[in-house]
């Protein structure tokens, strides 16, 4: 029994001390009031007098007397360590918030500053303090010429060389330039050999094409005489027929009627010159004379012609040849060089020339190569390709083409000469017992730095001063946030202030484990989108000196960090939806890969063999920024549930009607879920116009009534026209304002169920505040006038609260008070135009349109003023210049909704338009 006795009574103590804790916390003053010290004085006392007197009827006297003794002591030990537990909740619970700085103060001083606990007290360059020897034989690397060895192996190292594909490129079209210029001036010296080169041998047409003009007329006239005095012996005489001669060409290349009827070949009137010594004129002329024999004057005066044709073009492509040599100084061809080639050797020449070309570049042509190298280089492959005859023409041209097309491959070049310097062994020194290692007052050097490292005899300290100095930036820096904190209207929790402190850890801890790619971007992205852009880049701008002052990485790194940063910082927060905050990390990643690309163009380590490092780096940068993002916004759901923040993004979500919770409202309660979305409507009207958070004016809106639905017809706009079961079944105004009052708590409960953030809760109780139940109050008390023993507590018909603690709040509980106002005018109202509508003139719908918007702002402004006086929204933030301002936005919404229409002319029946 007793027991029993003892469980209930620690039953109701626990659940009374609960209530008053939630009370006193919820006013700011938690574990202060003395009723609670005397609650749990007396908790205490019945805990420890009823387990006294349970074990006392088991055990004898004197064990009972040992039993009371230590069970007294050990009650006064828990007395003492209770309420010393006690003071010290209650002094965290009041200081809680200097807590917090204190914990960001030591965590970021020991994390930027982790360099300063580790730090020597002898430095190299300084006097040693005292002769130190050596404790024991052992070998030490000498690190010194260990590496002055390896750095020489290294600079020995052959350096490797790649082929330049664009040099390759370029070479290859220079040379198909000159070939085509070689073509080009063939062309315009027509075809070779432009005879039977059995008849008219190649040296032989080589010789008639190019010959000076006065051998040519030489050779005309003696192949002419030679036939002259070959008909005077076959006994024709000159004088029966006009001698034959043979004709000039003319400019197309025919012979001319006028040469050919009157004209020829007479000698010079000049000396004769004898050309007999000329071997070529001698073996040409030999050459016609043979075809002058075998074939009749006809067909030796068409290869007359056609010699002179080819004479003609030779003329022009010489001309051409000397005019391409006056244009481009660098001209490789000569005209007993390209024209002497036939056609067919010159395209094997071609061909040919592109096959050494394409073998030499392949071998590779390094920088400083001798002249006489690739000069032999050259011959030896085209010894193979190109026709004797050629070499000459074909080895100008690739020497006039060929450049150097090898360059250095750094990289490999760097991991050949990392290979060769792992090669080269570690240079040990053996350092004997009692070996004096450094004297006192000597300077000591690194050999002596390192000696004494390897016997530990080097004290390392931690650098208190240096470290004060770091706390006092950081304090500094904590300081300027807090003011900005204050200053922008943005009232952090401790929890939010624990998960800045979290995410601005994140950044100098990845940089002390190595990782130059650190979390910038996630920062910026998660702070803007959690707190705002002002927040976010305070966070950001104090952070990045502080890191460049006392950390030793790249300034390019840090800057390229800190600009996506700042830039997910200042947009997060505008952004709806997931997606657009993937693209944001997008625009992040170019941002730090660019950012980092100008810094290292800017500080000229951008140019020269290195720039592909500078490229792969950057790329790098921009992957890290995005990676961060991604990671980001994968934490940022876990985040939001974890420290109870609502985003933009967040509230879109949980305004979503296909929440489970909406979709209930709406099939339960259908009546309380229009009359929702219609308070919506006016609180997001007004919340935008007064600067207020709209999104949270909505989802809190839309939740702000989701209790009802515990009793769905206790509220007369689900009851459809319904009985009132106020009216017919409860018919006690005390249970019908407990109905009411249920809506809230049942409406916490639920929300608490499906883990609504607390922002989206405040709205479930502080929309009512602490209103009194006016209907079933005035109930209430004209029962009480009929009978005298019923009394009257206000307290029974008032809601519990909190009063609106917010603006957002505030204004969705005029909202809610407003919205049965304007639907009850609106029934009035439609009423009496319903009566005047038959008004002949349209002077009548004006003027109750008039009236109605009249009563409408006058009605609201009572509401607001009696909210106002009732102390309703004294914490909410709100003024009274901004009441009349809130009830003129309602009215112009309701306006909106309940627009004049067009008055359409009422049917005549068919009864009457018989009688008509």
């Amino acid at each position: 029994m007793k027991i029993e006795q003892f469980l209930q009574l620690l039953t109701q103590q626990l659940t009374h001390w609960r209530r008053q804790y939630k009370g006193l916390r919820r006013k700011g003053k938690v574990m202060r009031s003395p009723k609670s010290k005397i609650h749990r004085r007396e908790l205490l006392k019945t805990i420890f007098n009823n387990v006294i007197l349970f074990f006392l009827k088991t055990n004898d006297k004197r064990h009972r007397r040992k039993q009371e003794r230590a069970l007294k002591s050990k009650a006064k030990s828990l007395k003492t360590k209770s309420s010393i537990y006690a003071v010290c909740l209650d002094w965290l619970h009041e200081q809680r918030s200097l807590v917090i700085l204190a914990i960001a103060l030591v965590s970021l001083t020991g994390v930027i500053g982790y360099k300063l606990y580790n730090q020597t007290q002898i430095k190299v360059g300084n006097p040693a303090p005292q002769t130190i020897t050596a404790p024991y034989t052992d070998s030490i690397e000498d690190q010194k010429k260990t590496e002055a060895e390896r750095k020489a192996v290294s600079k020995g190292s052959l350096q490797v060389l790649m082929i330049d594909a664009g040099m390759n490129e370029q070479i290859n079209q220079k040379l198909q330039q000159l070939l085509d210029d070689g073509n080009e001036i063939r062309a315009v010296a027509g075809a070779f050999p432009f005879f039977d080169p059995v008849i008219l041998s190649i040296s032989t047409q080589r010789y008639l094409r190019a010959c000076p003009e006065s051998e040519w007329q030489a050779l005309l006239l003696t192949v002419e005489n030679n036939k002259n005095q070959q008909k005077k012996k076959t006994g024709q005489t000159a004088t029966s027929s006009r001698p034959s001669s043979i004709p000039a060409p003319n400019q197309e290349g025919q012979p001319s009627k006028s040469d050919s009827q009157s004209s020829q070949v007479k000698p010079q009137k000049t000396e004769p010159v004898d050309f007999s010594q000329n071997t070529d004129f001698t073996q040409a002329l030999g050459e016609l004379e043979s075809y002058r024999v075998t074939t009749s004057d006809q067909n030796l005066s068409l290869l007359i012609t056609q010699i002179s044709q080819t004479r003609q073009r030779y003329t022009q492509a010489t001309a051409k040849l000397l005019q391409l040599e006056t244009v481009s100084p660098e001209a490789v061809y000569e005209t007993s060089l390209l024209l002497d080639l036939s056609d067919a050797d010159w395209e094997t020449t071609q061909m040919g020339i592109h096959q050494s070309a394409e073998r030499i570049l392949t071998q590779g042509i390094p920088h400083g190569l001798p002249k006489n190298i690739l000069q032999d280089a050259v011959s030896l492959q085209l010894q193979t390709f190109v026709p004797e005859s050629a070499e000459p023409l074909a080895k100008k041209l690739l020497l006039a083409v060929l450049k150097p097309n090898l360059q250095n491959d750094e990289e490999q070049t760097r991991q050949n000469a990392q290979k060769a310097a792992a090669g080269i062994p570690p240079v040990m020194v053996k350092v004997r017992r009692g070996e004096v290692i450094v004297k006192k007052g000597e300077q000591i050097n690194t050999w002596n730095f390192e000696v004494l490292e390897h016997y530990h005899l080097v004290r390392r300290e931690v650098k208190w001063h240096e470290l004060v100095k770091l706390a006092g930036v950081i304090a500094i820096a904590i300081g300027i946030f807090v003011w900005v904190e204050r200053h922008v209207n943005c009232e952090l929790r401790e929890r939010d202030r624990l998960l800045v402190l979290l995410l601005t850890l994140s950044v100098p801890g990845v940089i002390t484990l190595g990782l130059s790619y650190t979390t910038w971007s996630a920062l910026g992205l998660l702070l803007g989108s959690f707190y705002g852009p002002t927040l976010g880049l305070t966070v950001v701008g104090l952070l990045l000196p502080i890191l460049a002052i006392t950390l030793d990485m790249s300034k390019a790194a840090l800057l390229a960090g800190a600009g996506g940063g700042i830039l997910g910082s200042y947009i997060a927060q505008r952004l709806r939806s997931r997606e657009e905050l993937a693209l944001l990390g997008v625009a992040i990643a170019l941002t730090q890969g660019s950012i980092y690309l100008v810094v290292k163009i800017l500080i000229g380590q951008a140019f020269g063999s290195t720039w592909y490092i500078v490229l792969r780096e950057a790329g790098l940068f921009a992957l890290s920024g995005l990676a961060w993002s991604v990671v980001a916004l994968g934490l940022s759901p876990y985040l939001e549930k974890v420290f109870d923040l609502v985003t933009p993004i967040r509230l879109a979500e949980l305004a979503n009607p296909n929440r489970p919770l909406l979709k209930r409202l709406a099939t339960e309660t259908p009546g309380t879920f229009q009359h929702t979305l219609l308070v919506a409507t006016l609180a997001e009207a007004a919340a935008k116009e007064l600067g207020c958070n709209v999104e949270l004016v909505r989802a809190g809106t839309l939740y702000h009534d989701i209790g009802k639905m515990h009793d769905p017809l206790g509220f007369i706009e689900n009851q459809m026209g319904g009985p009132n079961k106020h009216d017919t079944e409860i018919k006690d105004p005390w249970k019908s304002a407990a109905i009411i009052k249920k809506h809230v708590t049942e409406g916490l409960v639920m929300a608490r169920k499906h883990l609504l953030p607390t922002a989206i809760q405040a709205f479930i109780p502080e929309h009512q505040g602490t209103m009194l139940i006016a209907y079933f109050h005035h109930q209430a008390q004209q029962m009480a006038q009929e009978d005298p023993s019923l009394i009257v507590d206000d307290a029974d018909f008032r809601y519990d609260g909190p009063i609106p603690q917010s603006r957002e709040t505030g204004i969705v509980m005029l909202a809610d008070s407003c919205e049965a106002a304007l639907r009850s005018l609106e029934a009035s109202t439609s009423g009496k135009r319903s009566l005047r509508g038959s008004s002949p003139s349209g002077e009548g719908k004006r003027s109750v349109k008039d009236v109605s918007t009249e009563q409408a702002l006058a009605m609201l402004n009572n509401i607001l003023r009696a909210k106002w006086q009732d102390n309703q929204l004294v914490d909410s933030g709100l003024t009274r210049e901004e009441m009349s301002k809130i009830a003129q936005i309602f009215v112009d919404v309701w306006q909106q909704f309940h627009h004049k229409r067009i008055a359409y002319p009422k049917l005549k029946t068919n009864s009457t338009a018989r009688n008509s």
